[in-house]
């Protein structure tokens, strides 16, 4: 059977023993009936029980056990954690307070500041004008945004001692769409970057803030755009890996090649037709309540956690800006595990989604610091476009496999998508600082514990 059949035919089975397994769920457990006979709203994903799908519901309950003692000693307010096995939710469970200082217990709808896990739906937002033709991953950033012509990067030259000094050289060519999917771009984030001159740069233009990781949402598009221009690049494009704004930037390409503010254009054809209706750039009054909270300082360094406020930005940060629900992103991470659609709705083909998580570095594009030792701490993956990738099922120091594609975000949030295992899986929590990388490996090794099939 070619790979297209067998993909659609297991989309098609799934859906079939989804709507199978909902109605005998209702009958087999009262409180589901509602939920399970009603049309799907798509708030949730059809539930099974984890036996039904190859996980075991004793093993599951370790998670349970790790996070409430983490919650416990008081290094986690809180965690909301979703698995989905074969198409079905076979667990969804929330832990410790979504404002600790109130007393707040956390609820499953608890809406998350989820920043760079902003990176793969603006990823997506930009893959779908790639299939409308209104966009190429050769293309030149400057065809869109006209103020990355003539780019400088900042390097360095021996002096008259033969010492090291810092120099401004031009762009060997230019940065193109690809290199922003890709963080190939030359571009940086000011909070990690250990070039001087671009670190300099960004925190006088105000895209770097020594006191507030990671926010660029008080600039406009147009003074976002225009800064981030005309600072220098921290490497040639095309070069190397460097974790960095491109994705920001990508998201000014986006409204300039769909002509509508990011929000608007992510929302009509991504969070509309996968029912993500609790997922955006800010989140309205009457759901601020329901915004998880940190605890006031990190309990491993003591710093002040500081996080975005919910309100509308000046810009929508592609890269760091969004806000949502663990189900809504188990409903995104479940479309893209579907080849790219689901209940339905397609919001990208299948070659287009397999196009992503393929392997974009290659020999040629070096990184300063791998992905998964970024994300982890542990070597074994690479990056496509808008997503790291496992690339093969050893080397890293967690399971998975091959082909696996996931990315986190600053404030503790965390996804993966395992083609293998037909499995997709969200942590949401609210917890900036260096545990970030301990609760990622945690989780994936209590999910990959529970398979029993």
């Amino acid at each position: 059977m070619r790979t297209s059949e067998r993909g659609r035919g297991h989309a098609s089975r799934r859906f079939m023993l989804g709507c199978i397994g909902a109605v005998l769920a209702a009958l087999a457990t009262p409180a589901l009936a509602d939920q399970a006979l009603r049309p799907r709203t798509g708030e949730a994903l059809a539930p099974a029980r984890p036996e039904e799908v190859g996980l075991s519901s004793e093993r599951l309950g370790r998670i349970g056990q790790v996070m409430e003692e983490e919650v416990a000693a008081g290094r986690l307010p809180g965690a909301v954690v979703m698995i989905a096995r074969r198409g079905r939710l076979a667990y969804a469970e929330s832990f410790g307070f979504r404002d600790k200082a109130a007393g707040a217990p956390l609820a499953k709808d608890a809406i998350f500041r989820i920043y760079s896990m902003t990176k793969p739906l603006a990823s997506v937002a930009a893959m779908t004008l790639v299939e409308d033709g209104r966009l190429q991953l050769t293309d030149p950033v400057s065809k869109y945004l006209p103020e990355f012509k003539d780019l400088k990067v900042a390097a360095s030259r021996p002096n008259a001692l033969g010492e090291a000094a810092p120099d401004l050289v031009p762009a060997e060519r230019a940065p193109t769409v690809q290199d922003l999917l890709r963080h190939s771009a030359g571009l940086a984030y000011g909070e990690i970057t250990t070039n001087p001159a671009v670190k300099a740069a960004y925190a006088k233009a105000g895209l770097f803030k020594p006191d507030f990781d990671y926010n660029t949402t008080d600039l406009t598009p147009e003074e976002f755009t225009s800064r981030i221009a005309a600072a220098p690049l921290a490497y040639q494009p095309g070069t190397v890996w460097q974790y960095s704004l491109a994705v920001d930037v990508l998201g000014r390409v986006v409204e300039k090649a769909s002509g509508r503010r990011l929000g608007d254009y992510l929302a009509e054809r991504v969070l509309r037709p996968l029912k993500m209706s609790e997922t955006g750039f800010s989140v309205p009054a009457d759901k601020a309540g329901r915004i998880a909270q940190a605890l006031p300082t990190d309990p491993a360094t003591g710093t002040p956690n500081r996080l975005i406020d919910g309100a509308v930005p000046k810009n929508d940060s592609g890269g760091a800006g969004g806000y949502g629900t663990a189900a809504d992103y188990l409903r995104f991470a479940q479309a893209l595990l579907d080849g790219g659609s689901l209940d339905g709705a397609r919001v990208l083909s299948r070659t287009s989604v397999e196009l992503m998580t393929a392997d974009h570095l290659g020999d040629r594009i070096k990184p300063v610091v791998s992905p998964g030792e970024l994300l982890m701490g542990v070597p074994g993956y690479t990056f496509g476009l808008g997503f790291m990738v496992r690339k093969e099922a050893g080397i890293a120091g967690v399971p998975g496999s091959k082909g696996e594609f996931l990315w986190a975000g600053y404030a503790g949030t965390f996804f993966w998508v395992d083609p293998k295992e037909d499995l997709a899986v969200v942590m949401m929590t609210q917890a900036p600082g260096p545990s970030r990388a301990y609760y990622r490996r945690e989780v994936k090794q209590l999910v990959y514990g529970a398979i029993a099939d």
